[in-house]
């Protein structure tokens, strides 16, 4: 799949680049640095935390390199080295409620590896390769299933518990949402991250280019756009009527929280949803250009954990890159 690779790669530069970014507030404390990740060409994308170990991991999309960051340390380690098992990009990235892995290769599919030993125990594998995709996000159910975003197909995979147990397959499409989304501009990406509420009755996606947010009801298959309300809480990336433009990962805590990363804009964003999930009310946004293009987070007891990609740095993904990256870091926001 190492052919796939540059144009997936221009896709996504189409994509993040969109519109100039507006003038961001100035750092007010609450963003420190969590760790650091090794290397000269990160170019972090992906992450996931395992809630019974608090160990985190982080994938570079450059090189699909997976990095492991143990409670209390200040760096992280190499836990899968750039190339396993032939990944060349590692972008989504779960730990699901048995411990393994999920990890995205948006040029091919998604590999699940077991914490303990790094070994691979799962692959699964675009059907029709010869048409594009990519391949973005995941969230796993309660019951085991996992929901794959596709940026270009505009569709959502699934794998089955039972095709997690035979060990590979296709991944084949369950939703197709090209019906339901703004067309994007030519080269440009639509669904992007994914997340499912605690039952596993439904999931949210988001269409990061047109701004929306999709709820999908896993009992009826129904799809529906949900209703957002930014009130007077709007900031950078919200569009009329509070939509999501440049929204990237999405985590919807137990509670009802939603918190969104939005890139180019430097912006977190956090919603209420309603108890059935068919609406979402802003209220909080973090505008920092310290968090140099987050592209995704996950919630921790205390702090969120972000992403800084610097994509738009020299080396990173976004042509012409601009600027020599700094050491690569994930953020630490606390009472976020």
């Amino acid at each position: 799949m190492s052919a796939a690779l540059p144009a997936t790669l221009l896709t996504l530069a189409a994509t993040v680049a969109l519109g100039a970014a507006p003038a961001a507030r100035a750092s007010d404390g609450r963003v420190s640095t969590a760790f650091t990740l090794p290397g000269a060409k990160v170019f972090p994308e992906g992450i996931a935390a395992d809630p019974r170990t608090h160990t985190v991991y982080v994938g570079s999309y450059t090189d699909g390199t997976i990095y492991r960051a143990r409670p209390g340390r200040t760096t992280a380690e190499v836990f899968l080295p750039a190339g396993t098992d032939g990944r060349h990009t590692a972008n989504g990235l779960r730990v699901d409620a048995r411990g393994r892995l999920w990890v995205i290769d948006s040029t091919a599919g998604v590999s699940v590896y077991d914490q303990a030993t790094g070994a691979r125990l799962a692959h699964f594998e675009v059907a029709d390769p010869a048409k594009p995709f990519f391949v973005n996000d995941l969230a796993v159910t309660p019951d085991g299933t996992a929901y794959l975003t596709d940026s270009v197909r505009a569709v959502v995979y699934r794998v089955t518990p039972d095709e997690l147990a035979a060990g590979s397959g296709p991944l084949r499409p369950a939703y197709d949402l090209s019906g339901h989304l703004t067309p994007a501009p030519a080269g440009g990406f639509s669904l992007n991250g994914i997340t499912t509420d605690r039952a596993g009755r439904y999931l949210l996606t988001v269409d990061m280019t047109a701004g929306d947010l999709f709820r999908i009801d896993l009992g009826t298959g129904a799809i529906s756009r949900v209703a957002l309300d930014a009130g007077r809480a709007g900031g950078p990336g919200d569009g009329p009527g509070g939509r999501l433009v440049h929204a990237d990962g999405l985590d919807l805590a137990p509670d009802g929280t939603l918190r969104v990363a939005l890139n180019t804009v430097n912006t977190l964003a956090s919603w209420r949803l309603s108890a059935d999930g068919t609406r979402a009310r802003l209220t909080r946004t973090v505008t920092d250009p310290s968090l140099q293009i987050p592209t995704t987070l996950v919630h921790t007891p205390g702090r969120t954990l972000v992403v800084r990609s610097q994509f738009d740095k020299t080396g990173g993904p976004m042509p012409p890159g601009t600027g020599t990256p700094t050491a690569f870091t994930v953020a630490s926001v606390r009472g976020f």
